[in-house]
């Protein structure tokens, strides 16, 4: 299966007073991809302040990807979609027919919100929803009836384990599927967090595998509280989780 795309750049000059320049974008990379038939333009704003989320990573293509080959349709789905960074996969998935929310630091919103208005047409009939969210501190604010959660590259810092622990755990429900795209970067302790603490708390299963650039695709479901499931992470877990 292949993904046609193409980049191209452009300067972008604000026109703001010098000592606010730090707050918007010297520089647009365009990306242009296709999946499950739709032509998606993703603008990907390059600065210091965006980090990270500035990119496409190829965790989130490999989730693409996945859509496209199983032929998903998300119509009748409330999706939340965490770390969006860009807003490719969400805007995928919206674009499928999912009830879909984005969620990322508030430094990112921008970026999907023009992502989110180049793409997806103001008819559509559920306009996803853009909001912030900090794992471990504002999930709270967030409901747990959703019937899918995605995420690519999100297992990144460990520092952040344990607060994107708690919130999946909060997003989730039983009926709930989670679906991660992770690129397993041993510096960064990707497959303690997969294989030694997730599953003490959720069933997880690599359903595909991207070997060239080392990327799982895990799909999660909540184990039921007769498994020791849906309780808070302990302190003692999340000592280790950070250890080594």
């Amino acid at each position: 299966m292949t993904t046609q795309h193409k980049e191209q750049s452009c300067d972008v000059l604000p026109k703001k007073d010098p000592e606010d320049l730090e707050e918007y974008l010297p520089h647009i990379m365009v990306k242009h991809v296709q999946f499950c038939g739709y032509d998606i333009e993703i603008n990907q704003y390059l600065s210091h302040k965006m980090g990270v989320s500035a990119f496409i990573w190829e965790s989130g293509f490999m989730l693409c990807q996945f859509f496209q080959q199983e032929k998903m349709n998300f119509t009748g789905k409330k999706v939340i979609e965490l770390g969006s960074g860009t807003g490719m996969v969400g805007i995928l998935a919206v674009l499928l027919g999912g009830q879909v929310t984005l969620t990322d630091e508030s430094h990112a919103l921008k970026q999907i919100e023009h992502n989110v208005s180049v793409n997806v047409p103001d008819s559509c009939r559920h306009f996803p929803t853009i909001r912030t969210l900090s794992w471990g501190f504002d999930h709270i604010n967030f409901p747990n009836d959703y019937d899918i959660i995605l995420a690519s590259d999100i297992v990144y810092y460990p520092s952040d384990y344990p607060l994107l622990l708690q919130t999946l755990q909060h997003l989730s429900n039983p009926r709930t599927i989670i679906y991660i795209a992770t690129q397993m970067r041993g510096c960064h302790l990707t497959h303690k967090f997969h294989e030694e603490i997730i599953p003490q708390y959720f069933n997880s299963h690599i359903i595909q595998r991207e070997a060239f650039n080392d990327i799982n695709l895990y799909k999660l479901t909540l184990k039921s509280p007769r498994t020791g499931e849906k309780q808070p992470m302990e302190s003692a877990t999340e000592r280790n989780l950070l250890s080594n």
